[in-house]
């Protein structure tokens, strides 16, 4: 009886609690990376305050973005053949290790009488590599500790985590850094950092999927073909990468906020993003009624590209906010139909490698969106950059569709994808995982 009344309270709300009641390990592994989130995302604004006090130079702040770039690229992919070659968990907290240790350095260097920015870029570089290493063997163990049925509810779960901590974790990095200084947040992460290695730890431990015998580029090559036999699932990385590199915004938003004269503009568009994803996946009941899940990313992405054009085109604050709140809104959406359409139709063996493909959609898209909207600004004028690139994003994802009729034509309930993974994993037991 509690399940059903738990059941009926979050479909009001639109996220399903589920996952979380049914799968201690999922659970676990869902707190620690709210967690893990909250400390990063403080220092991410951390680092770039810091970086600005000791060069003064925007072109210096805006260069911790090429240190990252590699890195993210690089052990993205590795870290996708890792996960399916290795126990997940053990690599997760060695990863997870790294980055604390990352964050020490920052603490120590702020702590000096004058701290070297060379060691924030070298610090990023790191902090790039091993956040991108663990990334694909978490979300291959999200995956693995939530059943078959229950994929669409960790999908919302995992929107409302990454959302809350872009809220929670900027606003007091933000406070703390300009209040206490740069290394009050770099301690308080090592904190957050601690209490998730806690958790991780009391993970169980997953065996390896791939064979060792295959070795890693075998295993990588392998990973590839099965992407390329699969236009469906590279439809929604292209759709994605596609949307960030013509309609990112957020490195323009300093340069938006500077057309209006009230002093909380910057601060409000900040959290227009990330305010718009909360409420769209907090509301977002209906999406289970949904079934076509290509056309759902297609319809997100246009959407997504509409939001940003607003935003660009408007010259009222209040029209401003409502396009980020839209476009955060329609991403947020497209998050939880893409990352459903990955967790049923891809085997558990592949997980691991086509997450390490799905992280150059959403890391090398924002770096390159970030360039395209600075240059085309410097061109032409800020307005038009943003414009354009929410319009161009519209139409572009509009062509993969009739490129790709595969995505456009996905349906859950005929997949023969779906259908394979459901047989797979039919049988398997979460009640004590």
């Amino acid at each position: 009886m509690d399940g059903n009344r738990d059941r009926r309270v979050t479909r009001k709300l639109g996220v399903d609690l589920t996952p979380l009641r049914v799968s201690k390990q999922y659970r676990r592994l869902y707190i620690a990376g709210f967690v893990t989130a909250l400390g990063s995302q403080a220092t991410y604004v951390a680092v770039p305050y810091q970086l600005r006090l000791l060069t003064h130079s925007p072109f210096d702040v805006g260069s911790i973005g090429l240190a990252e770039l590699l890195p993210l690229v690089v052990f993205g992919l590795y870290g996708g053949v890792l996960a399916d070659r290795l126990n997940r968990r053990r690599l997760i907290i060695s990863m997870e290790q790294v980055l604390m240790i990352a964050t020490a350095v920052l603490f120590v260097n702020a702590l000096l009488p004058h701290p070297q920015a060379w060691i924030l870029y070298v610090d990023a570089f790191v902090a790039a590599g091993a956040g991108s290493m663990q990334r694909p063997s978490v979300e291959a163990l999200n995956q693995l500790f939530v059943s078959h049925e229950l994929q669409r509810a960790a999908s919302a779960l995992a929107n409302v985590r990454s959302t809350t901590a872009s809220i929670i974790g900027p606003a007091l990095g933000g406070l703390a850094a300009v209040a206490w200084g740069p290394g009050s947040v770099y301690a308080a992460n090592l904190v957050t950092f601690t209490l998730s290695l806690i958790l991780l730890y009391s993970l169980r431990a997953t065996a390896a999927s791939a064979t060792a015998e295959d070795g890693d580029v075998a295993a990588m090559r392998s990973g590839i073909r099965y992407a390329m036999s699969r236009p469906d699932i590279v439809g929604t990385y292209i759709v994605d990468l596609l949307a960030m590199i013509l309609a990112f915004p957020v490195v323009m938003l300093p340069f938006v906020a500077a057309r209006f004269h009230e002093t909380y503009a910057l601060s409000l568009l900040y959290c227009g993003l990330p305010a718009g994803a909360l409420i769209a996946t907090l509301t977002s009941g209906w999406s289970r009624r949904i079934h076509r899940y290509g056309r759902a990313i297609v319809y997100c992405a246009a959407l997504w590209g509409l939001g940003i054009a607003l935003f660009g085109f408007s010259s009222s604050l209040w029209l401003v906010l409502l396009g980020l709140a839209v476009g955060g809104g329609a991403d947020a959406i497209s998050g939880i139909f893409r990352t459903t359409m990955w967790n049923e139709s891809i085997p558990p063996e592949m997980r691991g490698r086509m997450a390490g493909i799905e992280l150059i959609s959403y890391s090398l898209g924002p770096t390159a969106g970030q360039f395209r909207a600075g240059v085309m600004a410097a061109w032409t004028t800020l307005r038009f950059s943003l414009t354009f690139g929410g319009l161009a994003c519209t139409g572009s994802v509009g062509a993969v569709a009739l490129a790709l009729p595969r995505l456009w034509s996905f349906d859950e309930r005929t997949d023969p994808h779906v259908a394979e993974v459901r047989e797979l994993r039919s049988g398997e037991d979460y009640s004590e995982t």
